[in-house]
Order: structure tokens, then C-alpha cells, then sequence
């Protein structure tokens, strides 16, 4: 299992940054893994999430730090090809501080150990990576590190018996056999088969 507490959100998140730039204007509003959601909102919800955590590293409690996140809120603002690559730099900048591993902070309204903060925030590079290249079409090498703390941290909320639904969803069954970015996706409650509709 991957030390989270060393681990470095840089690579996963320039990884990220490469994928919302592949992303067409024409491709916004196309569907995604996540029901219901667009390309343009898993794109917003990136930045949202880039600048709360961000600030939950810093414990710069604010707005962003102390509110659920909302979806029907997850929309890009004008500017965002721009936005998304230096807030997703700013991300995995203020994890490399020691610092924002320990101690209390706080994220989507919710108090919680740093290195749990941590913990998601890469979960959400990982997993919404994949969201945006399955959706989109493109090629997608998560970063190795960044994977197996995603799986890991998966793992541990799927064999929790008080876990929810929330972003998580009901877990997909996947082959213990299957590549280890398979088998976290089918952990976070997406099928690691999921195609565009129309698709052949």
C-alpha cells in the first residue's frame, strides 16, 4: 500500500491538466461515466474541487472548505482551460508540504484528518481522470503511485459497513484478476466497460 503521506499529487494532477486540454468545445455536453453528469461538469467539478482541497492542505478554512459540494453547481466558468491546469498546480503544490498531511482540516463542510483529505483529493485525479478520458476518448496511464493509494483508499471505504452512496455509489463487482485501474474504478461504483452511448 502506497504511503500516502509521502505520496506526490504532481504527476496525477498534470495528467488531469493534459486531459481536460485534449477536451473539444464540441465534447462538453457529452455524457460521462457519471450519470447525469456532462464532460463540462466533471471539468467543473475538477476546479471546485482543486481549490477546496487545495485550501484544506493550506487549512485556510473558507467557502470553499466548509460547503457540500453541489452538482447542480459543477458548471466551467469562462476562462476555465485556463483556470483548471494552475489550480490543479496549486493542488498538488500545497501537498507537498508535510504540514498538510497532519492535523485536523476540513473539506466539502466535513472536519477530517489532513491525511484523509489528502487521500481524496487523489482519489478524485484518479478516478475522475478516467471519468474524462473514457468520456472523451482518450488514452489514460494514471499515474502508478497515485493509483494504488486511489485502490487502496477505495478498498478500505468499500469494506467500511457504514460507507453510503454519495460519490461512491454500489460498488461494481470486477475480476481480482483485472488491472488494478479496473478494479479501483468498479470500487469508486462505475463499470470499468462503460463506453459513450452509441459507441460500437
Amino acid at each position: 500500500m502506497t504511503d500516502t503521506t509521502t505520496l506526490d499529487l504532481g504527476p496525477q494532477a498534470r495528467i488531469v491538466a493534459r486531459l481536460a486540454a485534449g477536451v473539444p468545445d464540441a465534447q462538453l455536453s457529452d455524457p460521462t461515466p457519471c450519470p447525469e453528469y456532462a464532460v463540462s461538469a466533471i471539468l467543473g467539478h475538477l476546479a471546485g474541487l482543486a481549490v477546496a482541497f487545495r485550501d484544506a492542505a493550506r487549512k485556510d478554512m473558507g467557502p470553499m472548505t466548509d460547503t457540500v459540494p453541489d452538482p447542480a453547481a459543477f458548471s466551467l466558468h469562462a476562462g476555465w482551460r485556463e483556470e483548471l491546469p494552475r489550480v490543479l498546480g496549486e493542488l498538488a503544490e500545497s501537498w507537498k508540504d508535510p504540514a498538510a498531511w497532519t492535523g485536523m482540516t476540513r473539506a466539502g463542510g466535513v472536519d477530517l484528518p489532513g491525511e484523509i483529505a489528502g487521500a481524496v483529493a487523489n482519489d478524485e485525479l484518479v478516478i475522475h481522470g478516467w471519468d474524462l478520458a473514457r468520456a472523451t476518448g482518450q488514452e489514460y496511464a494514471p499515474d502508478l503511485d497515485a493509483l494504488r493509494a486511489s485502490h487502496a483508499f477505495l478498498l478500505a471505504a468499500a469494506e467500511d459497513e457504514d460507507r453510503g452512496g454519495g460519490i461512491f455509489g454500489a460498488v461494481v463487482p470486477v475480476p481480482d484478476t483485472a488491472p488494478l485501474l479496473d478494479r479501483a474504478v468498479g470500487l469508486s461504483g462505475r463499470d470499468p466497460g462503460w463506453t459513450p452511448p452509441g459507441t460500437p
